[in-house]
């Protein structure tokens, strides 16, 4: 049974009500987001959650660009919830808004500089027997290509966007992007140890531009062939993790 709460260094992450727990790979995904912008040097910048889950993305990213102002959206309601409570405990109400709601029919009034997303991760797959589970894990109410529509439909037109989606659906997110004209900037190949293979792709995109802007990926193994973190993990998640 997952532990109903995970510490960090300057906040703590309720997750008792949310189907997604925290995981490795998300703090990876959120770590290495709030890094790019952060190297971006831009501030006061409007950024969208889609599926904020127990708040964890939002939180990550202000440790490291305490100017942006966050809209989070999601869907279930106990994970809503718990997201709200997550992210007034972390003192940070002000800065991010958590909308209770569907990306699909989800009406702002306005457009962003940068939306992040952990999308579902399991289209088209057998599912098990937990409803809310399967909302979070499966496609049930937002596939890959009403993602990236969204994405058009809420960027700024020099806004970029942020994903995490297994490794084996590569080819496919490539051949979306294509074929909705988005061009990836820049891809990180994560694999959970050095002696085993990839297991989630990291991607930043933007609308328009040309087909392949991004060069040759980048690499990180989360452990060594020790059972360790690496150093490039390390060095991304130091400031998150309580022993490191």
């Amino acid at each position: 049974m997952a532990n109903p709460y995970f510490r960090f260094k300057q906040f703590t992450i309720c997750q008792d009500q949310c189907a997604m727990k925290v995981t490795t790979d998300g703090c990876l995904f959120g770590a290495w987001v709030a890094r790019e912008l952060r190297e971006e040097n831009k501030e006061a910048r409007q950024y969208l959650d889609i599926g904020a889950g127990t708040g964890l993305l939002p939180l990550m990213i202000l440790q490291q660009n305490p100017g942006c102002r966050i809209d989070a959206i999601e869907i279930d309601a106990p994970a809503y919830d718990q997201a709200v409570h997550n992210i007034t405990a972390a003192g940070r109400s002000e800065s991010v808004q958590l909308i209770h709601g569907d990306i699909n029919t989800f009406n702002p009034g306005k457009k962003y500089d940068c939306i992040i997303s952990n999308p579902p991760f399991y289209e088209r797959e057998l599912k098990g027997e937990d409803t809310r589970k399967n909302i979070a894990h499966h496609n049930e109410g937002l596939l890959l290509p009403d993602l990236l529509k969204r994405c058009r439909e809420l960027l700024k037109e020099e806004g970029a966007f942020y994903l995490m989606l297994p490794y084996k659906r590569e080819r496919e997110i490539r051949a979306l992007l294509r074929d909705n004209g988005c061009t990836l900037l820049k891809i990180l190949l994560a694999k959970p140890a050095a002696h085993l293979g990839y297991f989630r792709i990291l991607l930043k995109a933007e609308i328009g531009g040309s087909a392949e802007a991004a060069g040759s990926p980048e690499e990180i193994s989360i452990k060594d062939e020790q059972g360790q973190y690496t150093a490039a993990f390390t060095s991304l998640l130091k400031d998150y993790y309580l022993f490191l």
